[in-house]
């Protein structure tokens, strides 16, 4: 599992942020610093809230702590459950991400594809894993699970011979890092007049 040090305000990985960025002019190395400020402490035990892990941190608590609380919860890496603030281990996290929870892409997940669509949603569904931190191989099986599983490769419509040649056509998505949003936004348009 790769935790990429994203941007709590507009997700990138690097000092270009986008233009309505709150965070835009802060340097990656603070952005990194506030990340292992809270995973350094939450890696070794959980907290009974927000306020106990903000006392244990070795500096002084900011609006970029708070911003990447609020990106580790959103994106599910640290979680509020049985009165506690931890983070998920690996397995946790991988079981978690690996069907999608919000529109559009919920309604790609569960209703599958239809032709039309294909493209869309594939491109969509790999840099969803790409973004969450799966690796290729993790990315690679849930797509090809999701093919079967919801009925999109029985759908027809394919070029390829099988659900593993179509996934791994788009293999340039999940190491390029292209987002998914647009994509999947199409996509579930076309499903949804479909199905």
């Amino acid at each position: 599992m790769r935790l990429r040090y994203r941007c709590p305000g507009c997700r990138t990985t690097s000092n270009l942020h986008d233009p309505e960025c709150e965070f835009e002019g802060t340097d990656r190395r603070h952005i990194e610093k506030a990340y292992t400020d809270l995973l350094a402490p939450l890696s070794a035990r959980t907290y009974d809230d927000e306020d106990a892990l903000r006392e244990d941190l070795p500096e002084r608590w900011s609006g970029l702590h708070a911003a990447v609380l609020r990106r580790l919860r959103g994106d599910q890496r640290v979680v509020d459950e049985d009165d506690e603030l931890r983070l998920l281990t690996p397995e946790e996290y991988k079981e978690r991400v690996s069907q999608p929870t919000f529109e559009p892409l919920k309604t790609i997940y569960e209703k599958g594809s239809v032709p039309g669509a294909h493209d869309n949603s594939v491109f969509a569904m790999v840099a969803f894993y790409e973004m969450v931190g799966l690796s290729w191989e993790e990315t690679r099986e849930n797509t090809i699970d999701w093919l079967e599983t919801s009925g999109t490769w029985n759908r027809g419509g394919f070029e390829e011979a099988s659900p593993a040649e179509l996934v791994d056509s788009k293999k340039h998505v999940y190491e390029q890092g292209y987002g998914w949003k647009e994509k999947a936004q199409a996509a579930k348009a076309v499903i949804d007049r479909h199905l």
